[in-house]
């Protein structure tokens, strides 16, 4: 794809949008970073890793002004920028995500802006369950396991067809998408929304669907997002890891480095166009393993907490199948889990004030029915 290399890169304050931004000045670009530096993730404010290269404009993709605004002179658009989590906020996913997604489509249509390109971070989040194995039915799509079955202790992964339990096998684009959790909707809306406008107007769109990403820069404050940086954060103040159902879920995770990549190959290539897009290892590492595996590195033995909690609408196992990215673009991950953990590891040492958000976090969480407890 053509272009000058002109980037907005929409939440580029954040853990995926700062990585993005350094490699896109990198490679040449002229990036714009658009960041409303939510305090649930930013604290402290603007954070010292903002590449002084890029023109930082702090406003809210909610404003159709500071849209407008940010929009001038841009090629293409990274847009990183979204409300996550684990969090009883409902109209604030929904207007964040979904509403400031649409209105900075409506914005770039309405002013007829030459725009080349949009990238949008999407998530695995968009799957009721990963694809699984049935011993007589071959690959099956799952849904969502029902709060009932949770409730009394069972974690499988059940066949939808006869019953019979199921192994997990990588998840490709073609899977049903649904989005069991209030972000997980809000990823399906953003994805949709550009995907669809795209055609509409003629513009190229990619829709990323990220597996979990970690890395330096995830935020130390945000309770509510990043499985690796609250398991360090409750470790590093004395604290077990907590592990919902019984810690055997699978999840894929991505370097943060390795995303920013996929993101710019999406960018100059135009072989993913128009397409939902998986991007992850492949590989899926039970949570269980990840906490014993940071416990190690920290020099910090406390055995993690397994109380028989659950959340409803989570999936049990989601390995991502990268078949389409791999052989489309040659995307190949380049940082494996344990490699990322202690580069992770590295830079949470140079954090003051590490503090544990969790605790009340999860009572909160409780409270609004967010987290429920298995009664057998």
């Amino acid at each position: 794809m053509k272009h000058d290399k002109r980037a907005l890169v929409t939440g580029g304050a954040g853990l995926i949008g700062s990585h993005l931004t350094d490699l896109l000045l990198r490679e040449g670009w002229t990036v714009r970073v658009l960041d409303n530096l939510e305090p649930q993730t930013h604290r402290l404010g603007k954070p010292a890793w903002v590449n002084a290269q890029a023109e930082f404009v702090h406003g809210d993709l909610t404003d159709r002004d500071t849209i407008r605004a940010a929009m001038g002179g841009i090629d293409v658009v990274f847009h990183e920028a979204a409300y996550g989590g684990y969090m009883p906020e409902i109209a604030k996913y929904v207007r964040v995500n979904s509403f400031g997604t649409a209105q900075l489509l409506e914005v770039i249509r309405e002013d007829n802006l030459p725009i080349r390109k949009i990238v949008v971070a999407s998530s695995q989040a968009v799957y009721s369950e990963g694809a699984a194995h049935c011993p007589k039915h071959g690959l099956v799509f799952p849904a969502v396991r029902p709060v009932e079955q949770l409730r009394t202790g069972d974690w499988t992964v059940h066949c939808p067809l006869c019953g019979a339990d199921t192994t997990p096998v990588p998840t490709p684009e073609e899977a049903p998408v649904g989005g069991e959790t209030v972000y997980g909707l809000t990823k399906v809306d953003q994805e949709k929304l550009v995907l669809l406008w795209g055609k509409q107007v003629g513009i190229p769109t990619v829709a990323l669907r990220y597996s979990c990403t970690f890395g330096p820069r995830q935020s130390i404050f945000n309770p509510y997002t990043g499985v690796i940086a609250i398991f360090c954060t409750r470790l590093l103040n004395g604290l077990p890891p907590v592990l919902y159902e019984d810690g055997e879920q699978t999840r894929d995770f991505s370097f943060v480095e390795d995303i920013a990549r996929a993101n710019l190959l999406a960018a100059e290539h135009d072989a993913l166009d128009g397409l939902p897009v998986n991007v992850g290892s492949g590989q899926g590492a039970p949570i269980r393993e990840v906490a014993e595996q940071i416990s190690e590195a920290l020099g910090i033995r406390i055995a993690p907490e397994i109380n028989g909690e659950f959340r409803p609408g989570e999936m049990r196992h989601l390995t991502s199948g990268t078949r389409r990215i791999r052989d489309a673009v040659g995307y190949a991950p380049q940082t494996d889990l344990l490699t990322g953990v202690g580069k992770y590891l590295e830079w949470i040492r140079t954090q003051a004030d590490v503090k544990d958000y969790f605790s009340e976090a999860a009572q909160l969480l409780k409270t609004k029915g967010i987290v429920h407890k298995a009664t057998r």
